[in-house]
């Protein structure tokens, strides 16, 4: 009934290398060769011109930039002696940063110029095999008429992609690499000299001194995202529950109550409610006139509350998203198992545990997997409302209620420990990474979907 389509073997780049003409052999050395020679003008001279250029750039900057690579800088910025003027001037001395940045951006278009090489290879087979088969060789208007058809994709891509790896991809590499030397406050470009220091700052940070900084705040961050997840959820649920039971009147008016919340700007809402919380702010002075408290609560300058602050505060923001999803799940239930569970003698608790929670659960395990990770990264919360505080002399440039992405924040801008800052960067990508997989995996959406 069906016939398999048949699998034609390519030649390989040896046995090209083998039984081409003078011209496909040539464009092992000289890019576009081939294609020159069957009157592919515009692409064989893209391919010449390419390979020039990647020359003369190879000559002039790039074997300094790839040498240079390996040492960071060897020359030191300070005064020296003038022979001639017999006093001390000013030697400029090498930039780490910018020998690594040029550096990383050079090995990257090494490996474009090869990716490059291998089309120029796979173009000079497809012209080989189109001679052996007695077929013509498409002409230049033909190559570009497939670029805007049947190869669009292609053309639609290219700049993207390159776009992607010199904005995304090198910046990425160039702060990984940092994780890897020992650029701090004491070794700052151009004053200075950093080098690589291989795995050392890992190991300062998980068994040396930066560990009595860094798992406590690792436990408050993951303790942090668990009850911020879990409280949006259960009580955005159960506030959904309570608008949408049966004899509640009014039931947009209260939905739009809650959903004012995302209207207003999330900054400014943490602003709002960081003077709201102030020593000195309406809350206590309000409960002092009261009677019902003689000192202000310190909500923000003591560890415990500021760290139930935030979560009540998270709750306030989080809440209006839970409560909306969760109100298109519940409107969607079958009513016929429900009205079911009910002539069987059900009561709402039990409809609730059985039919209600599972299948808001199973709709809603994705979107809470992106709020966990999202809360491990929550910089708004923590930064605008504490700013990380109440400080902690025990902690090395972190406060109390400081995650992970806040401590290195600091560790970027305050204390200018810029590897300590590529490490943690580098811990939260591989924690998120990892659950991420682990738990999506698992999950019911997953596995039925």
């Amino acid at each position: 009934m069906f016939t398999r389509k048949k699998y034609v073997q390519k030649t390989t780049f040896r046995e090209l290398f083998k039984k081409g003409d003078a011209m496909t052999k040539l464009s092992f050395v000289i890019m576009g060769s081939a294609n020159l020679a069957n009157k592919q003008w515009l692409k064989g001279l893209l391919f010449l011109g390419t390979q020039v250029a990647f020359l003369f750039w190879l000559i002039r900057n790039g074997l300094t930039a790839l040498s240079m690579l390996s040492t960071l800088g060897t020359k030191e910025q300070g005064l020296v002696m003038d022979k001639k003027l017999g006093i001390p001037v000013l030697q400029e001395g090498d930039n780490s940063m910018l020998i690594l940045l040029f550096g990383i951006a050079a090995l990257l278009l090494c490996i474009l110029m090869i990716v490059l090489y291998i089309v120029n290879l796979k173009s000079a087979r497809h012209l080989y095999e189109l001679k052996q088969a007695g077929k013509k060789a498409p002409t230049t208007m033909e190559d570009l008429s497939s670029l805007l058809n049947e190869r669009f994709h292609v053309t639609l891509m290219t700049i993207p992609l390159l776009g992607v790896l010199f904005f995304t991809i090198l910046p990425l590499i160039y702060m990984i690499s940092i994780a890897f030397t020992n650029y701090d406050h004491n070794h700052l470009p151009p004053k200075n000299l950093f080098t690589w220091v291989g795995f050392s700052n890992f190991a300062n940070v998980l068994n040396g001194k930066m560990a009595a900084t860094f798992f406590p705040v690792l436990s408050w961050t993951l303790i942090w995202a668990v009850i911020a997840t879990a409280t949006c959820f259960f009580f955005g649920v159960l506030l959904a529950l309570l608008i949408n039971r049966k004899g509640i009147k009014f039931k947009g008016f209260w939905r739009t109550i809650f959903v004012i919340t995302l209207a207003v700007p999330q900054f400014v809402s943490l602003l709002i409610m960081r003077n709201l919380l102030n020593g000195a702010g309406p809350i206590n002075a309000t409960l002092m006139s009261w009677g019902l408290i003689d000192t202000a609560i310190p909500f923000l300058t003591d560890p415990l509350w500021a760290k139930i602050s935030v979560i009540f505060v998270n709750m306030w923001i989080g809440l209006p998203a839970t409560m909306l999803v969760s109100t298109g799940i519940i409107q969607n239930l079958p009513e016929d198992q429900i009205e079911a569970a009910r002539i069987d003698g059900a009561n709402a608790f039990q409809i609730f545990r059985n039919i209600t929670f599972p299948q808001i659960l199973f709709v809603m395990t994705p979107a809470l997997i992106q709020q966990f990770i999202g809360n491990i990264n929550n910089f708004n919360v923590i930064f605008l409302l504490t700013g990380g505080g109440p400080t902690n002399s025990d902690f090395y440039g972190a406060g109390s209620t400081d995650l992970l992405v806040t401590w290195l924040y600091n560790l970027t801008l305050n204390t200018m420990d810029y590897n300590l800052a590529s490490v943690i960067g580098i811990l939260i990508f591989i924690l998120s990474a990892v659950f991420s997989l682990i738990a999506y995996t698992r999950t019911n959406s997953f596995k039925e979907g």
